[in-house]
C-alpha cells in the first residue's frame, strides 16, 4: 500500500494510537475530543460525531473536493506513479477542471504581463506603487491588471485556442444578452488566488478609482469553492511559525507578507467559514486576528473568534491604535513595531469582555447591571474552570461585586445551558437514532430497510459469503433504492474475481454516500449477524410481497417473533 490512510490523514490532522487504530478530531466537522477513528488494517475510517467515512479515496475525495478520478491521481502522484489514460464520464469531468486550472494560469500570465509590460498597465503599476509593493512582491503574488476593455481577454484567450464554454466555466467571462462574450473583470488590479498545490483557481479584482463593487471575485467554479479556500497559504503554510495571521484583505496579506510575515493569510471577499477555520487548525496552534479596527471589522472578529474555538485553536486580537488597518500600520510605524503589536496581541476572552461594555455606561446602575449579564453570559462559555475564576475576580475587582454572587450567576448560566443542551441532545436522538428516519423511502419501508441492512452488514464482515447470498437473493429483492445500489455494485465487484472490498465502490456512490457505507462496515464489526439470520432476512424479503400482514406496524420484537416464525415454516 503506497498510500497508507494514517499517513495520508495525519497531513491534515494529528492521529492519536489507540490500540490497533488511531483517533482524531474530525477535519470535516468542528470538534474539541476525538470522535473520528482511523481503522489501520483495513486503511479506512469513519466519524461517529458526523458519519463521513470510507478509505483513503474516499478521505482525499473530502478534504481536498476532488472527485474520484482526481483522488486516484492525487494519490497516484503522492506515490510518484502514473495513471493510464481514462474516457469515462468522471475523466471528462477531470479533464474540464485541468483545462479551467490551464485557463487561469494563461490568465494570470495575461493580466501580469500587462501590468508589468503594456502601457495599458500603467494605471495598475501607479496604484501599486502608492501602495508601496516592491517589484519583488508584485512578481511573488504573480499581479496584474485586467483592461479597460470589455473583450481583451477573451480576444486573448481565444487566439490561444480556448472555447466559449470552458471560458464560461472559469468564470472569466460572460455571456451577453445578444449572445457574445465579454471579460468579467475590467480596469482592476488583480490578485491571482493560488491553491496548496500552486495551481491558479480563481481571481479577486479590486477597483482603482471610485467605482463599485470595490472587489468583484470569482464565483464558485468546478476548481474553485470560495469558502474553503485561503488568500496566501500557499506562502504561509511554508512559515516555521506555529501561528497564523487572519487578515481582512488581500493588500493587507500582502503588505504583511512583504513586511517579512510569511504566516498570514485571508478570506476571499466572504466572512470565515467553518470550513476556512478548520483548514487554518491543521497549519497553526494559534490564529491572531488582524482585522481592520472600524465596527465591520470588530463585528467579524467576534464571529471567527466562535468558529476558530470551534475548530479547536487558540485566538488572539491585535489592538490598533493609530491606523485603521495593518497594511497602514505598518507603513506608519514599520515592520519591528508591528511585531511587537503582533506579541502584545491580547486573548479572545480579553476582547470579548471589552465589547461587553460597547454601548454602556457602567458608572450608572443599569449600565452596570446590564454589563454583568453580558459578563455572566461570557464567561459561562469558558470551559476551563481556572480560567473562568481568573476572569470572575477580574470582574469582580472592576465592579465591586462579590465573587460568590458572580460564580452562582454563572454556575446557573452553565448548568441551564447543560439542561438545555441535553434536552436538545435527546430530541437530536429521537429524530435521527435511525438513518431511515432521515430517509424517507427507509422510513417507510423501516423493516425491510433492517433486513437489507443487515444482509448487507453480513457481506462487510463476510466477503467470502458473496456466492452463497447472491445465490439466494436479487438486487431486485432490495426494496430501498440505496441499500439496492450497494448489493448491485457489490455483485458487479465481486462478478470477475469473487472478491470485492465495500469501501472501494467510490466509483459508483459519493463520499456523503460512502460515508453511510462505511457506517454499515463500521457496524458489522459490532453486531453478530450470522447464515441462520441473514436466510430469515433473505426470506422476509423475497416472501414481503405475498405478507398480508403490515410489518411496518411491528415493534422490534415483534419482528424478531416474526422471523422466529418464518424459520418454523421452512
Amino acid at each position: 500500500m503506497n498510500n497508507p490512510i494514517d499517513s495520508v490523514m495525519s497531513g491534515y490532522t494529528n492521529l492519536i494510537r489507540r490500540g490497533r487504530n488511531f483517533v482524531c478530531l474530525c477535519p470535516f466537522h468542528s470538534e474539541k475530543t476525538p470522535s473520528c477513528t482511523v481503522y489501520a488494517e483495513n486503511n479506512s475510517f469513519y466519524c461517529f460525531g458526523c458519519g463521513v467515512g470510507g478509505d483513503v479515496i474516499t478521505f482525499v475525495m473530502k478534504i481536498e473536493n476532488l472527485d474520484y478520478v482526481e483522488a486516484i491521481k492525487f494519490l497516484a502522484d503522492r506515490a510518484g506513479m502514473t495513471m493510464p489514460e481514462d474516457n469515462s464520464a468522471d475523466s471528462r469531468a477531470a479533464y474540464m477542471k485541468s483545462r479551467i486550472l490551464e485557463i487561469n494560469r494563461t490568465a494570470a500570465r495575461f493580466y501580469y504581463n500587462v501590468l508589468t509590460h503594456s502601457p495599458e498597465g500603467e494605471k495598475g503599476r501607479r496604484y501599486f506603487a502608492e501602495r508601496q509593493l516592491l517589484p519583488k512582491t508584485i512578481t511573488k503574488y504573480g499581479l496584474g491588471y485586467a483592461p479597460n476593455d470589455w473583450y481583451s481577454l477573451t480576444n486573448f484567450m481565444r487566439s490561444k485556442g480556448y472555447g466559449e464554454d470552458e471560458l464560461i466555466a472559469a468564470d472569466l467571462c460572460s455571456r451577453g444578452k445578444k449572445g457574445g462574450l465579454y471579460d468579467r473583470f475590467r480596469d482592476r488590479v488583480m490578485f491571482p488566488i493560488i491553491d496548496l498545490r500552486g495551481n491558479v483557481i480563481a481571481f479577486g479584482g479590486r477597483v482603482i478609482d471610485d467605482g463599485t463593487p470595490k472587489y468583484l471575485n470569482s464565483s464558485d467554479t468546478p476548481v474553485f469553492k470560495k469558502s474553503m479556500n485561503l488568500f496566501s497559504l500557499n506562502f504561509a503554510k511554508k512559515s516555521e511559525e506555529k501561528r497564523l495571521i487572519l487578515a481582512e484583505g488581500y493588500m493587507d496579506v500582502i503588505s504583511i507578507n512583504q513586511a517579512g510575515f510569511e504566516n498570514v493569510v485571508a478570506t476571499l471577499g466572504t466572512a470565515l467559514t467553518q470550513e476556512q477555520a478548520r483548514l487554518m487548525s491543521r497549519y497553526a496552534e494559534e490564529i491572531i486576528i488582524a482585522y481592520d479596527s472600524d465596527g465591520a471589522g470588530q463585528k467579524a472578529t467576534h464571529k471567527a473568534i466562535n468558529l476558530l474555538s470551534d475548530a479547536g485553536v487558540k485566538t488572539r486580537i491585535i489592538k490598533m491604535e493609530g491606523a485603521k488597518d495593518p497594511d497602514e500600520y505598518i507603513k506608519k510605524f514599520g515592520a519591528m513595531r508591528f511585531r511587537q503589536l503582533l506579541d502584545r496581541s491580547g486573548g479572545a476572552i480579553e476582547f470579548e469582555l471589552a465589547g461587553c461594555r460597547n454601548g454602556l455606561d457602567i458608572s450608572t446602575d443599569e449600565g452596570r447591571i446590564e454589563y454583568l449579564k453580558r459578563c455572566v453570559k461570557l464567561l459561562a462559555d469558558i470551559s476551563s474552570p481556572i480560567v473562568r475564576e481568573v476572569y470572575i475576580g477580574r470582574i469582580s475587582d472592576e465592579t465591586r461585586i462579590s465573587r460568590e454572587v458572580l460564580f452562582q450567576q454563572v454556575n446557573s448560566t452553565i448548568k441551564k445551558r447543560a439542561d438545555q443542551n441535553k434536552k436538545r441532545e435527546w430530541t437530536e436522538i429521537r429524530t435521527f437514532q435511525n438513518e431511515f428516519k432521515k430517509d424517507p423511502e427507509a422510513y417507510r419501508h423501516s423493516k425491510e430497510y433492517k433486513a437489507e441492512t443487515g444482509i448487507i452488514s453480513f457481506l462487510a464482515a463476510y466477503p467470502e459469503e458473496i456466492t452463497y447470498v447472491a445465490s439466494k437473493i436479487s438486487p431486485d429483492d432490495f426494496v430501498t433504492g440505496f441499500n439496492r445500489k450497494i448489493y448491485a455494485a457489490i455483485l458487479e465487484k465481486s462478478k470477475n474475481s469473487g472478491f470485492y472490498d465495500i469501501l472501494s465502490l467510490q466509483s459508483e456512490f459519493t463520499a456523503d454516500e460512502m460515508g453511510k457505507i462505511t457506517e454499515i462496515a463500521v457496524n458489522s464489526k459490532d453486531v453478530n449477524i450470522n447464515k441462520t439470520a441473514v436466510d430469515d432476512f433473505i426470506k422476509f424479503l423475497k416472501d414481503r410481497a405475498d405478507n398480508s400482514q403490515d410489518v411496518n406496524a411491528l415493534s422490534d420484537d415483534d419482528f424478531r417473533n416474526y422471523f422466529d416464525r418464518l424459520k418454523k415454516k421452512k
